[in-house]
């Protein structure tokens, strides 16, 4: 993801702090995955959840919808929206073409994911943590 972010204040910083934080916590199936593509999406439904949070909490501080951040976390449920709907009510288990398919979106997402991310890291000038 090309692009340069600069917070323009403290609210918008602590913003783009907490949605790196989070995009970092990994919302893909863990140990207990049921096989099913229901459950392997359920960390992005968490996810979306949490990144409307975010922006509401940014805009009840005064943040502007225009702001650079708004339009990161916006970006997160575009990039999200088309895998959650798709995958959301999917309980059937999962043969090797659906496999496929559910992981070539999650894959689409995570490298959305990591163009954000460093994108907020540099602007945000933590950069040096993404490394660790």
């Amino acid at each position: 993801m090309a692009g340069h972010w600069t917070p323009h204040d403290d609210a918008e910083l602590t913003a783009a702090w907490r949605l790196w934080l989070e995009l970092g916590t990994g919302s893909w199936p863990g140990l207990d995955w049921d096989g099913t593509p229901a459950d392997a999406v359920r960390g992005l439904d968490r996810l979306f959840t949490t990144c409307d949070e975010i922006l509401s909490a940014y805009q009840r501080e005064g943040g502007p919808l225009d702001s650079g951040v708004a339009g990161l976390v916006r970006s997160i449920f575009l990039a999200s929206n088309w895998t959650l709907e798709l995958w959301r009510e999917d309980t059937a288990p999962l043969d090797a073409e659906r496999a496929a398919l559910l992981h070539a979106d999650l894959a689409g997402f995570a490298d959305h994911v990591t163009g954000v991310r460093a994108l907020l890291a540099a602007g945000g000038g933590w950069a040096s943590l993404q490394e660790s």
